[in-house]
């Protein structure tokens, strides 16, 4: 299966699953746009890397994604540069742990805006490069809590809840134009965004780091493994395959059972 000649846009992709996801594309010949926060002499290497590592084109884009207008200007990259959009992934995403009643509103507003609305905003600005081809795939990762819920996690729980509405919405608009949309559901991957969540749990919960790893991530998969970003980036890579031209609205999870409980 190859992706030559087509382009994807991966948000969130400096680190993490979309670092993966944009080079797992790459690796089968896609020109990809990159986006996300990081040191900018490591973002340029990871870019050349790409580029010198798969001989394909890797452009970078700093836009905030929680701002519609920055948006707006990374899709019309991907048009300046690749000539439309093929694929889409909505990957990034933040996280903060708090119970309810002390959860900073700001935080709320700013996890909706990235985790949720910012999948909208790329949706509304790719889809008609994707209908005027006639072809595009969209892949959102939502995350098993899309599924499930968990404590002091109420702003990620309730975006993820919503990306997984948003994907059967515009699967089901897209249906007859050779575009599809899905989910992938991971549990918990080892990834920069998990990492940086232990502290905080650790405070909420009193507990130490090895038992936040223990008794809280791995205990809700039943394989007592993280998933690797590079199971994602193939998971990626099938739903933009010929194969998998019939899955649309689906919500896939890749959570070593999580959800199956």
């Amino acid at each position: 299966m190859t992706l030559k000649g087509r382009s994807a846009v991966v948000t969130g992709s400096t680190s993490g699953i979309g670092l993966a996801i944009a080079r797992a594309f790459a690796r089968e010949g896609a020109d990809v746009v990159l986006n996300g926060f990081g040191k900018p002499d490591e973002i340029e290497a990871t870019r050349t890397t790409i580029e010198a590592e798969f001989g394909v084109r890797a452009v970078y884009s700093p836009a905030d994604l929680t701002k519609p207008d920055a948006i707006a200007g990374l899709i019309a990259l991907s048009t300046d540069s690749f000539g439309g959009v093929d694929i889409l992934v909505n990957n990034a995403g933040v996280q903060f742990v708090s119970p309810i009643e002390e959860f900073p509103v700001e935080k709320w507003d700013q996890i909706i805006a990235l985790n949720l609305s910012s999948a909208f905003h790329t949706l509304r600005a790719a889809v008609p490069h994707m209908k005027a081809k006639g072809w595009g795939r969209v892949i959102n990762t939502a995350s098993a809590h899309s599924m499930v819920a968990s404590p002091f996690k109420s702003a990620y729980v309730a975006a993820k809840h919503g990306i997984v509405g948003l994907t059967k919405t515009a699967a089901l608009e897209l249906a007859t134009h050779g575009i599809t949309v899905n989910c992938i559901s991971p549990g918990y991957v080892w990834t920069p965004l998990v990492e940086s969540q232990i502290p905080d749990t650790m405070k909420a919960r009193g507990l130490t780091k090895e038992q936040v790893i223990e008794n809280v991530l791995l205990a809700a998969q039943p394989t007592k493994e993280f998933v690797t970003v590079d199971q994602v980036a193939a998971l990626a890579v099938f739903l933009c395959s010929d194969g998998a031209s019939q899955i649309t609205g689906a919500n896939l999870a890749m959570d070593g059972g999580w959800t199956a409980q």
